[in-house]
């Protein structure tokens, strides 16, 4: 047993982990964060897989990122740089493509090749989606309200919120409502025509969810990613310049900074229990280390059923957390290229291609995509989101060479021959994307010098992501705010004594946010002295 005994310990240094030790040391705690990987980071990571290549392995945007917490522990002084992605390129079989960038006009006549009618709406439809984003976004910088409570301070801030929602009209109420329950295509379908418009957008309603842009709910995901903004600028998203691990650093920078420290090759076993209260941790190698609380940055069903152990936990308090969707439906291919690959509808290079290109070409397409998937098999046709980071931030790549970052749906962890079968399937997996993608970019295939291909199965074995979900369970509507990760227990306290938990499966949710860790150690610090 070491001698030291901390105020609070945080396991897992993923980004939500880091956020929480930080605000807790700045308020003068004494935080040690011990991380079973050889860096900090978790998904939120950067490594050089290929020789000279610095690949975001998993996580590869950032946008979601509250203002308020780079602010408080002001990260850019600690290497914190995001650089903008201004376009994405949809292109279609047939060789036409839809640009969407930074220019309004030339968005609207490419819009206007499709549907005239749409590139007179799509601008209206921006600024209304936006002002809906902003409208939600002080239920994501805060708590989830609790309709189940009767404690005077609640009623009173429930009745606040109702107050300030009931000022927005009647016709803000419609949009909430219609947003919480529709599907991404039935949402979209009541503004634009041109189902290839309404496909390439539909798309950020099934990022990281088992469900089809025809499923109900999936509305309200495209609108969680509606509300980021980079430099005050809503709706923008960016590359982290140096990979996503460049936020996780900057925050252990800060975090070291403030006084917390920070452990590597440190994996906790499980939980140190005395009198069914937690006590501390026991790490891997049997060392035992106290607290006065423990702050898990696992998912639900490792904090839970493995940190904590099923036999300490109340028989329907197992049920409920077992009945937390987590569902992975998500690969991740990252390519070492020795040159840039062309795109068959704009074989020029240009801006074009230092922003997204989305294989969404139909509604139809990204359907049988989720057919494939709902019956245990990866997507031979997926939905993929695609970047070429190194044409933003050259620091990334070797000079006159580039990393692809392709991010896949639809790739079920449960596969009909069992999730261990990934490992077989792995490359087979790869080979469909990169096939897809070559319909597209006709030389990708000549320019591959290396690719790294990660599963499901891959994400949970690696970056401890249960069942491959990267948001730590699913965004559908019975997983939100008061519901995440159980009703009752929304608030980062757990009904394990001294156990709180600050990652992505509690409110708000998943995406490199850092709310979740931040609202952690706020309330934590309220609620006693630690």
């Amino acid at each position: 047993m070491t001698g030291t005994k901390y105020d609070a310990i945080v396991v897992g240094a993923g980004h939500n982990g880091l956020v929480c030790a930080a605000y807790l040391a700045k308020a003068g705690r004494k935080v040690l964060v011990l991380e079973r990987r050889h860096q900090v980071g978790g998904a939120t990571t950067s490594e050089e897989i290929h020789p000279g290549f610095t690949f975001s392995c998993c996580s590869y945007v950032v946008s979601l990122l509250r203002p308020w917490i780079i602010r408080d522990l002001d990260l850019p002084r600690y290497g914190y740089e995001i650089l903008p992605l201004e376009a994405t390129v949809t292109p279609f079989p047939d060789g036409r493509c839809l640009v969407r960038d930074s220019d309004p006009e030339r968005t609207r006549r490419s819009i206007a090749k499709l549907s005239p009618r749409d590139a007179e709406v799509y601008k209206r439809f921006g600024q209304e989606m936006a002002e809906l984003g902003r409208l939600i976004k002080p239920l994501i910088d805060d708590v989830a309200p609790d309709p189940l409570s009767r404690d005077p301070r609640e009623l009173l801030r429930l009745g606040r919120l109702g107050k300030h929602l009931r000022g927005q009209g009647d016709e803000w109420l419609f949009a909430n409502a219609k947003i919480m329950t529709m599907s991404a295509v039935d949402f979209l379908s009541e503004w634009f025509e041109s189902e290839e418009l309404i496909a390439p957008m539909a798309v950020s309603g099934i990022i990281g969810t088992f469900l089809g842009i025809r499923s109900p709910g999936t509305a309200y995901v495209l609108l969680h990613h509606y509300m980021g903004e980079i430099d005050g600028s809503f709706r923008a998203w960016g590359l982290p310049k140096g990979g996503t691990g460049a936020i996780a650093n900057a925050m252990a920078r800060s975090a070291r900074d403030l006084g917390v420290e920070i452990r590597t090759e440190a994996p906790v076993a499980h939980l140190l229990m005395e009198k069914g209260k937690a006590a501390g941790v026991v790490l891997g190698n049997g060392d035992e280390i106290r607290a006065q609380v423990v702050i898990s940055g696992l998912d639900p069903h490792r904090t839970f059923l493995k940190l904590v152990g099923e036999e300490h936990l109340e028989p329907e308090l197992a049920q409920q957390v077992k009945r937390f969707k987590m569902r992975g439906s998500s690969g991740k291919v990252n390519l070492a290229l020795d040159a840039l690959p062309r795109l068959a509808c704009l074989p020029e290079y240009g801006p074009h291609l230092q922003g997204g290109i989305t294989i969404a070409p139909s509604i139809d397409y990204l359907e049988r995509a989720y057919d494939d998937a709902k019956y245990g098999a990866f997507s031979r046709k997926p939905f993929m989101d695609v970047l070429i980071p190194s044409l933003t931030d050259p620091t990334v790549a070797p000079p006159g060479k580039h990393t692809m970052s392709i991010f896949v749906q639809y790739a079920p962890y449960h596969l009909k021959e069992g999730a261990a079968d990934w490992p077989n399937q792995r490359e087979a997996f790869g080979d469909a994307v990169i096939d897809t993608l070559s319909e597209y970019m006709p030389d990708l295939k000549d320019h591959i010098l290396h690719r790294q291909v990660l599963t499901p199965w891959d994400l949970e074995q690696i970056y401890g992501l249960t069942e491959g979900n990267i948001f730590h369970g699913e965004l559908s509507l019975e997983q939100l705010a008061f519901l995440r990760p159980m009703a009752g227990w929304s608030r980062y306290q757990t009904p394990v004594k001294n156990l709180w938990m600050c990652a992505s499966g509690t409110h708000p949710g998943g995406g490199i946010m850092g709310v979740p860790g931040a609202l952690c150690a706020r309330t934590l610090l309220g609620k006693r002295a630690v």
